[in-house]
């Protein structure tokens, strides 16, 4: 008696569209996309600035531009999807356990916001805001 396999039918170009979850991850696998290119501009920015005065004042104008402020929200949004849904599953990546105890996840997940907050005060203190 022979029986013919299932064969399940997987689409190689919209599979993540099947669920919620996979829409999630394949837009944080997106945001370092972004993210890179954003490194890329700053990348260009420090070059800019060893250039001299007038190649810095040029990728000062260009970054004044409407687009590349578009371009600046829209890295800002992906950096900050990025982190949180890291943040999120950090206790997963990363559980932690003291001895026999096993720390909650949600210190965790605290614990890396309340460094994100501190840092970032520091580094804006630091710049003078």
């Amino acid at each position: 008696m022979s029986r013919k396999p299932y064969i399940r039918t997987l689409s190689s170009t919209s599979w993540w569209l099947a669920q919620p979850r996979y829409i999630r991850y394949m837009a944080r696998e997106v945001s370092c996309v972004l993210i890179g290119a954003y490194t890329g501009v700053i990348v260009v920015g420090l070059l800019r600035l060893s250039e001299g005065a007038n190649a810095w004042a040029g990728f000062v104008a260009a970054m004044q531009t409407p687009a590349s402020v578009v371009f600046h929200l829209l890295a800002l949004a992906f950096a900050l999807y990025h982190t949180t849904t890291w943040f999120n599953v950090t206790p997963k990546a990363m559980p932690l356990q003291f001895g026999d105890t096993q720390v909650p996840g949600s210190i965790i997940i605290g614990a890396h916001y309340a460094g994100w907050i501190v840092i970032s005060a520091a580094l804006l203190l630091l710049a003078g805001v």
